[in-house]
Order: C-alpha cells, then sequence, then structure tokens
C-alpha cells in the first residue's frame, strides 16, 4: 500500500470512527427518555462537544479556511447530534439542572459570538490573515482536547459511589478510538509533521487517545471492584459524546 493510499484509508476510518463518537451517546439519551428523568447524567460532554463542533465549522467556512469544507460537513453533523442530545437533556431535566445547563449554555454562546466577531474583524486586515487563522487552529485544537477530558468529570461521581452506572463507557470506548486513528493519522502525514496546525491537532488527538485509555482503565476497575453497576436498563450499558479532525 502506497503512502498516499495508506494515508486515505486511515483517513476513511477515522471518519467512520468520527461518526460513531457522535452517535455514541443515543443509548444513554433513548434511557433517559424511556425513564423521563436525567437522574446523575452529566451534560458536560455535550456542552463541550457542542461549543468544540461550532469552532471547527467556523474554522471550516471558505471566508476562513478555503479548503476547510471538510470540518464543516463532520463537524456540522457532530454540532446538530450534540443540539438534540442537549434538547433532550433539558426536557428531561429538574429545574435546578436546567437553570445550571441554561448559564453553561449561555456563556457558550457568548463566548462563541466573541470569537466569531473578533476574527471577523480581524480577518480583513490581509496582514493579520494567517495569524488569525493560526490562532484560530489553535483554539480548535484546544477545544479538541477539552472534549476528549470532558467525561472524565463524571469521575469524582464514580468515585464517591463506588459504580459506574453514570459513567459513559461507549463514550470513552469511542473517544480512546478516534484519540488513536486520528493521531496514527497524523503520524504518517507529512503535512500533519511540518505545519504548526497540524501539530497543534495531533497533540489534541494524542490526548484524547490517553484521555480515553484512563477512562477505560478506570471504567475496568470500578466494574470490577464496584457495586451496584447495573440498572434495570443495563442492556443499554451506559454510554453518554467532538471533534472528528
Amino acid at each position: 500500500m502506497t503512502s498516499a493510499s495508506l494515508i486515505n484509508t486511515v483517513g476513511a476510518i477515522g471518519n467512520v470512527i468520527s461518526f460513531v463518537l457522535f452517535f455514541s451517546p443515543a443509548p444513554t439519551f433513548y434511557k433517559i427518555i424511556k425513564k423521563k428523568d436525567v437522574e446523575e447524567f452529566k451534560p458536560d460532554p455535550y456542552l463541550v462537544t457542542l461549543l468544540n463542533c461550532a469552532i471547527w465549522v467556523f474554522y471550516g467556512m471558505p471566508y476562513v479556511q478555503p479548503h476547510g469544507i471538510y470540518f464543516v460537513i463532520v463537524d456540522g453533523s457532530g454540532f446538530v447530534f450534540q443540539f438534540v442530545y442537549l434538547t433532550i437533556f433539558y426536557v428531561y431535566a429538574n429545574n435546578k439542572g436546567k437553570k445550571k445547563f441554561l448559564l453553561y449554555l449561555l456563556i457558550e454562546i457568548i463566548f462563541f459570538a466573541a470569537i466569531v466577531l473578533i476574527t471577523m474583524l480581524a480577518l480583513h486586515d490581509n496582514t493579520k490573515r494567517s495569524s488569525v487563522v493560526g490562532i484560530l487552529g489553535i483554539l480548535c485544537a484546544i477545544f479538541n482536547a477539552l472534549m476528549y477530558v470532558s467525561p472524565l468529570t463524571i469521575m469524582t461521581k464514580v468515585v464517591k459511589t463506588n459504580s459506574v452506572k453514570y459513567m459513559p463507557f461507549c463514550l470513552s470506548l469511542a473517544i480512546f478510538l478516534d484519540g488513536l486513528v486520528w493521531t496514527i493519522n497524523a503520524l504518517i502525514t507529512p503535512f500533519a509533521l511540518t505545519h504548526p496546525f497540524g501539530i497543534y491537532v495531533m497533540i489534541s488527538t494524542s490526548i484524547g487517545a490517553i484521555s480515553g485509555l484512563v477512562q477505560l482503565i478506570l471504567y475496568a476497575y470500578y466494574w470490577c471492584m464496584g457495586e451496584n453497576n447495573v440498572d434495570d436498563d443495563a442492556e443499554l450499558v451506559l454510554n453518554p459524546v467532538v471533534v472528528a479532525v
């Protein structure tokens, strides 16, 4: 297999896993709808992924990144998935949960609007264009990493309850595979090893692979050593969320 063919093959696998990553919370939200209660599940991974996808979509717009249509398509679909998940979460959250959720969502909207406004104003100065796009790319990589580690916020609950009942196993597995495949893709792609943006993305996906592995190890430990790991919907296996790069 030629180098180009290998890169294309790994990239295709990465695309499939990215869509699996976006779809992985579906069983959890089926469970929420069935019980009409979010219980102890947290919206953190979906809120972070929503913002992450929004930033990547903006980065991929023609007036920002002429060859970024891939980001618009992949992360645009991710944005839609997260929007649906968060809508369901809001519907079935209690009043306290709804207020907290709306506060975080408002902060995200303001933050994203500020990024768009500052970027669009700066892009009018052609001498600063490359720097602005570069900074936006770094921001994309940062939020990519945050998306990968966001499921770890549930670990306090796991440790306190000595149970993985509310830990997103499928999400953690998808994060590990997604981070691993895109890291491999970066390592075999010359551009990723020579261009700053490629290096930043590779670092973020490496963090994703490590984060996913840590999550799986913790899940395995508390599954074997913990208590009350299975509820009435055990067949759904606990899954609550990127990005795909």
